[in-house]
């Protein structure tokens, strides 16, 4: 199995769910593989969003983020990231907690690669 083949159309037909209890915190699934459990999503922070709640986290999996719009201050390094930059996280690697005053969007792809 693998991820559905679509052709290009707007995800804003596709729903959203909030993500760990977190006020303002939403994503979109654009598409799943449901054997790997690879996904691609796009996150969205509303205004003044603060995943604190959530602490530092850490995955199992690599992740690929694209801040699509806004910014994003981890709040563990002091460091704010602008729409146009990119992340590319191995397993295990720290980041956030997060908070958004302006707002923020991302592109994210998120696989579980074995051996890894």
């Amino acid at each position: 199995m693998s991820k559905p083949e679509y052709e290009f159309f707007d995800p804003v037909s596709l729903p959203s769910r909030s993500v760990g209890n977190i006020p303002g915190l939403s994503e979109t699934i654009l598409s799943q593989d449901p054997e790997s459990g690879d996904y691609t999503r796009l996150l969205r922070f509303a205004p003044g969003t603060d995943t604190t709640p959530m602490g530092v986290q850490r995955h199992d999996f690599w992740e690929e983020v694209w801040i699509i719009d806004g910014s994003l201050l981890d709040l563990t390094l002091d460091r704010t990231f602008t729409a146009g930059m990119y992340a590319c996280r191995p397993p295990g690697m720290p980041h956030g907690p997060w908070r958004s005053d302006e707002g923020c969007r991302t592109f994210e792809i998120r696989y579980f690669r074995k051996g890894s």
